[in-house]
């Protein structure tokens, strides 16, 4: 029954995105707030369709702790595909950071790069990397959507603990400006790697905001235990 409900699921959902990209693909000749309008159409589908195929639910919470400031950036746990669109919801077109793979996917990576996502080559050093950080400022700086990392590097178990990058540091520290941490348990119904999707509700949680002004070793381990604190409490 439940590998039945996945398979409709996945059909439905990868149906879905392509007539979306599809008929989002004048938006790449317009300003980026229209193919930001059709990123947030693809997340509400996918929240559509989970609750309508998988009985699942999606709470936000802290929705408020994003409303303290006026000019933050946001870094979330990964735990499946779910959050990398499903965060444009509530936060209404964040500025992503992600492998510069991801760009070379026809129609995809052009959406990617419309919308101002900026590019790392993960694991190695080079010219564009030792600007990276320099690149994330000056975006910010010129933006008024918020950054949103996904500072553990990859998706995890809803119950691993994996050490952040070091890098959502030298972000915290580039930018000077409050971070609010994202808590969520998307992986006990979207697990990462699997056809398999399961009943239950996901929670996403935005927590009270880290202001600016720590180190950068203590803000990583700050804001380490206040995410996996919160995903503790879920269940």
């Amino acid at each position: 029954m439940q590998f039945l409900r996945s398979l409709v699921f996945n059909i439905f959902l990868y149906t879905g995105l392509i007539f979306i990209f599809i008929l989002a693909m004048p938006t790449l000749f317009l300003p980026s707030k229209f193919t930001l309008f059709f990123g947030r159409l693809s997340a509400n589908y996918m929240v559509f369709i989970m609750r309508l195929i998988l009985n699942t639910k999606v709470f936000f919470h802290g929705i408020e702790n994003l409303k303290r400031t006026e000019k933050f950036f946001v870094a979330s746990a990964h735990q499946s595909m779910f959050e990398t669109f499903v965060l444009q919801i509530p936060l209404d077109g964040p500025i992503f950071i992600l492998k510069k793979e991801l760009l070379r996917i026809p129609l995809f990576g052009s959406y990617l790069r419309k919308i101002g996502a900026i590019e790392i080559i993960r694991e190695t050093t080079t010219k564009e990397n030792l600007d990276f950080f320099d690149k994330v400022k000056n975006k910010i700086n010129n933006e008024k959507r918020p950054l949103l990392i996904f500072p553990q590097g990859t998706r995890v178990k809803p119950n691993e603990q994996v050490p952040f990058k070091k890098g959502v540091g030298r972000i915290y520290d580039k930018l000077n400006l409050p971070c609010v941490p994202v808590a969520l348990d998307s992986g006990k119904v979207w697990p990462k790697n699997s056809f398999i999707k399961y009943p239950g509700n996901i929670n996403v949680s935005f927590l009270e905001p880290i202001m600016p002004g720590k180190n950068k070793d203590e803000f990583i381990k700050e804001i380490e235990n206040k995410i996996y604190t919160e995903i503790k409490k879920f269940g």
